[in-house]
C-alpha cells in the first residue's frame, strides 16, 4: 500500500517553471522560471508563504539548489544568460548575491548545478552549453575559485552530479578502515554520453568513464547516495525516452547498464530518494513516475502522477 499527498500553490512566475527545490530541512521550497526570477516559500505549515523574490538574472533560470545547511542558508541558479549566482540570507527573508560567475567562466546557457557533499566543502559544479564543466569553489580567505574541464561534451553540457563522499564499501570495510573519499562528477551531454570524472590534486579533473547507451541527446544524470555499500549508481535520461541504471559492484570495476524503462516520450529530470533506492522519473507526458528496485535486481514502477 503506497500513501501519497499532494498540494498545489500559486506560485506567482508569470512563466513557465522550470525547477523546484526544497531546502535540507524540507521547510522551504524554491522555484525558478523562465520570468528571470527565483521564488523562496516558506512551505513547513499548511501554508505556503513568499519569503523573497530574486532578480538577478537576464534570461530564464534552468535551476536552483540549496547548500547544506553547515554553510548558511546558500541558494545557487543558473540561467541562459550565462551566470550563475549564489544567494545567502542574511535575516529571514533577505537574500543578496555574495557570488556572481564572471562573463569569462561560460559563454552559453549554464543548463544545470549541483552542490557537492559538505564533506569535500563548498563547492558547486556547471554544466554549460559552451560544452564545459565548472567547479565554483569557496576558499578559506573568502574567496571564490573556479576550475574548468574544457570540451566536456561536444555540443554541449545539459547536467551534472556528485559522486557521494562516502566511498563504496566504507560500511563494510573490515575494521572500519576505508579510502579516503575521493571527488568524482558524472555529466551529460549533447553527444549522447554520460561521463564520469575524478579529480586528481596534481593534474585536476580527469575523465574516468564514458557510459554510452543513449541514441540522443542525455537530458539528466543523477549520482545515488551509497550509504557506504560497496556499489556505485548512476541513472541516466535522454531525448531517446529512456532511462538506464548503471551499476558499479567495485571500484575501477566496469559499469553495467539496465534499461529502466523506455517511457514513450523525452526523459527531462531525474531525482534519487535520500537513501538512494527509490527513484523519480519526469518526462514529457507530464508524468512522474517513482521506481524501486526489488531483492531479485529487477525495477518496479511504485507510482504515478499527472
Amino acid at each position: 500500500m503506497s500513501v501519497s499527498t499532494q498540494a498545489a500553490f500559486e506560485s506567482g512566475h508569470t512563466d513557465q517553471i522550470h525547477d523546484c527545490q526544497y531546502d535540507y530541512y524540507g521547510r522551504r521550497v524554491a522555484t525558478c522560471s523562465s520570468d528571470r526570477t527565483i521564488k523562496v516559500f516558506d512551505v513547513a505549515g499548511e501554508q505556503q508563504t513568499l519569503l523573497a523574490n530574486l532578480t538577478g538574472h537576464d534570461g530564464p533560470v534552468w535551476m536552483c539548489a540549496w547548500a547544506h545547511p553547515k554553510f548558511g542558508t546558500l541558494l545557487a541558479s543558473c540561467s541562459f544568460d550565462h551566470k550563475v549566482i549564489i544567494w545567502k540570507e542574511s535575516e529571514q527573508g533577505v537574500f543578496s548575491a555574495i557570488y556572481t560567475s564572471p562573463a569569462t567562466l561560460h559563454d552559453a546557457s549554464v543548463n544545470a548545478i549541483s552542490w557537492a557533499p559538505h564533506e569535500f566543502g563548498l563547492s558547486l559544479a556547471c554544466a554549460s552549453s559552451d560544452g564545459c564543466i565548472s567547479v565554483i569553489t569557496h576558499r578559506a580567505d573568502g574567496t571564490w575559485d573556479a576550475q574548468k574541464i574544457q570540451g566536456a561534451h561536444s555540443i554541449g553540457c545539459t547536467s551534472v552530479s556528485w559522486a557521494p563522499a562516502p566511498p563504496p564499501g566504507s560500511l563494510v570495510a573490515a575494521g572500519g578502515a576505508s579510502a579516503a573519499p575521493v571527488k568524482r562528477l558524472v555529466t551529460g551531454g549533447c553527444d549522447n554520453l554520460a561521463k564520469i570524472w575524478r579529480f586528481d590534486p596534481s593534474a585536476g579533473w580527469k575523465e574516468e568513464h564514458q557510459l554510452r547507451a543513449h541514441g540522443d541527446w542525455v537530458r539528466d544524470v543523477c549520482w545515488s547516495v551509497n550509504m557506504g555499500l560497496p556499489m556505485n549508481t548512476i541513472a541516466s535520461c535522454g531525448q531517446d525516452n529512456k532511462v538506464f541504471i548503471w551499476t558499479q559492484n567495485e571500484p575501477g570495476g566496469e559499469w553495467n547498464k539496465t534499461l529502466l524503462n523506455d517511457f514513450g516520450a523525452p526523459v527531462w529530470r531525474l531525482s534519487w530518494s535520500v537513501m538512494g533506492n527509490v527513484l523519480a522519473v519526469s518526462d514529457a507526458n507530464n508524468m512522474v513516475t517513482v521506481w524501486k528496485e526489488s531483492v531479485d535486481g529487477r525495477w518496479n514502477q511504485i507510482s504515478a502522477t499527472e
